[in-house]
């Protein structure tokens, strides 16, 4: 009964620890990737008021004109980026989902770092695709000498995910630029997830298609705006590729939602420094507090950390957390290594201390 396709696709081992989560009392949770502040009350506001005057109706496709036009100003002016055409999605994931199903034929390879987000290796399987992993331990960084031996004639797509879940690392400008000559070379597509380019510690966040315009940028609302059920996101580059985009979108998600489209129009220029700033103390705590303790690699940006496993396993660490009350998530859900775990900040400072606490006493 069930399409053979979806064997080439697992359970998200993350939703599996967020479902652990419901069944747990007051457990300390580390491990969702979902800002711990609400939606700003002034974009609040005007979702309501968007609902209230009857935004409450199909958009077009690509999303509404305003919202796109705003979006193309702030790619060019904030990140020196052109893209020939943009769309709306429903989400961030939605826009993956939309590219990897337009872009991916049987057997072509798509270059992914390791570790990475979970959803791209399985959208690769499920279109048929090869999943092609750079290892980038023990730093996390994805670079152009680690790329290039993984090169091969049926490669199409590398993808890169700066500030990096589930690691926190950046590319610096240099390492970008090498990336973009190695795809100028070979001719290849760069999809670029910047979902968590607001959450840049050092202010030294650059888009790789500042150099190179074979890319496919994909961003969106729910980490910045902690709107992570409002499912906003966006796809900008080429247009060839947009426009296919499009057309799947219309037989598939049909449009993005749209109070969330009007809500953020309307809150545009929204100043977002105070959390990012309490995101950098956040940091630096969790930072300070396991470093004697965990091989640990300090990040310069999103909410993660990726620590080493000072014992064992990554399950058998992570099954030892969860017996102390804690919540974090194995490596090897990212990783095709059984080394690491992941933590998120994006929590209370509270929980971060004993979370904290919790860590240090089983290493």
């Amino acid at each position: 009964m069930i399409a053979s396709r979806m064997s080439n696709i697992d359970s998200s081992g993350i939703r599996k620890v967020f479902d652990l989560a419901q069944k747990m009392k007051s457990p300390v949770n580390l491990s969702i990737g979902q800002p711990d502040f609400d939606v700003p009350g002034e974009i609040k506001e005007e979702a309501i008021k968007s609902i209230n005057e009857g935004a409450n109706k199909y958009t077009l496709t690509q999303g509404i004109p305003e919202l796109r036009n705003v979006l193309m100003d702030r790619l060019k002016k904030d990140r020196e980026v052109t893209a020939e055409d943009i769309m709306v999605t429903s989400g961030v994931s939605g826009a993956l989902t939309l590219a990897i199903m337009t872009l991916v034929d049987h057997e072509d390879e798509v270059i992914i770092p390791d570790p990475a987000f979970v959803i791209y290796k399985h959208m690769v399987n499920f279109c048929s695709g090869k999943s092609v992993f750079v290892d980038t331990y023990p730093d996390f960084k994805l670079s152009a000498e680690r790329i290039e031996p993984h090169i091969t004639k049926k490669t199409k797509i590398i993808v890169i995910n700066s500030p990096a879940n589930p690691t926190g690392v950046m590319n610096t400008p240099q390492e970008l630029k090498d990336i973009a000559e190695l795809a100028k070379k070979h001719d290849l597509l760069v999809i670029s997830d910047e979902i968590y380019h607001d959450y840049d510690y050092n202010n030294e966040f650059e888009s790789i298609g500042k150099y190179y315009n074979k890319t496919l940028i994909l961003d969106g609302f729910s980490k910045s705006f902690a709107m992570t059920g409002w499912r906003l996101g966006y796809a900008a580059g080429p247009e060839t590729i947009i426009k296919e985009m499009i057309k799947l979108q219309q037989y598939t998600f049909v449009c993005a939602p749209s109070f969330s489209q009007y809500a953020v129009f309307r809150s545009w220029g929204f100043d977002l420094s105070k959390y990012i700033a309490d995101y950098r103390k956040k940091r630096d705590m969790m930072y300070e507090g396991l470093k004697d303790k965990f091989r640990i690699i300090k990040p310069e940006g999103a909410f993660y950390f990726f620590p080493q496993v000072p014992w064992g396993t990554d399950e058998e660490f992570v099954m030892a957390a969860i017996k102390n009350n804690l919540l974090i998530i194995p490596g090897s859900v990212f990783s095709e290594r059984h080394t690491h775990f992941r933590i998120s900040y994006a929590a209370t400072e509270e929980t971060i201390e004993k979370g904290i606490k919790i860590l240090n006493g089983l290493a």
